[in-house]
């Protein structure tokens, strides 16, 4: 339920009068109920089609109380999601010039990297993913699609190397080995690496 929704919801509980419902959309929700009603229609997203997912994201956009870019980056994550790329691309960018804490920004490098990888702008991809910041909330994600980006590029080796290295930490042995071979993906052939077994 948007926060919209909610205000409208109180007043018809509440028998609050002489106040039109098309005038509650002027009220502004606190940074804490904007950021629930984000969550709640990130909650519904399959249940929403193409059209309606982007428009309760401009509803929620228009609403927002922050002047930072996380409006930004929410419809550019809503694009996005329902195949809108250069429309999230253009939002990622605003998103970024307007500022982001320290989780969306991470998880924005995720997002707008994997966008410029699909519209084919992979080299501005894989700068993007290799400048990613390191960030609980992305874990791995953004080495992920670092290796995916290097991939479309061509770059195949590089991409397989990136691949294992996202998946090394969590393996409970052979890290040492499996970095040696990981490195020796992108070693030029007789320098020493080790040989592949």
């Amino acid at each position: 339920m948007t926060f919209v929704e909610a205000a409208l919801e109180l007043l018809d509980e509440s028998g609050v009068t002489g106040r039109r419902r098309d005038r509650i959309g002027d009220m502004v929700p606190t940074i804490e109920q904007w950021e629930t009603s984000v969550t709640d229609l990130w909650g519904r997203f399959d249940s929403l089609d193409r059209a309606s997912g982007v428009a309760a994201m401009r509803e929620l956009v228009a609403a927002c109380p922050a002047t930072d870019g996380r409006a930004a980056f929410e419809l550019a994550g809503m694009y996005d999601s329902m195949g809108f790329e250069d429309e999230a691309g253009a939002e990622y960018e605003r998103a970024l010039e307007l500022g982001l804490e320290e989780a969306r920004h991470a998880q924005l490098a995720v997002q707008y990297g994997s966008t410029l990888r699909n519209l084919g702008r992979l080299d501005e991809a894989i700068a993007v993913l290799q400048a990613a910041p390191v960030h609980a909330s992305t874990g791995s994600a953004p080495r992920i699609v670092l290796a995916l980006a290097l991939h479309s590029a061509g770059r195949q080796d590089e991409a397989l190397q990136v691949a294992l290295d996202a998946q090394i930490d969590a393996l409970p042995r052979y890290q040492r080995s499996m970095r040696r071979y990981a490195s020796a993906l992108t070693e030029p052939t007789g320098s020493g690496g080790p040989a592949a077994r």
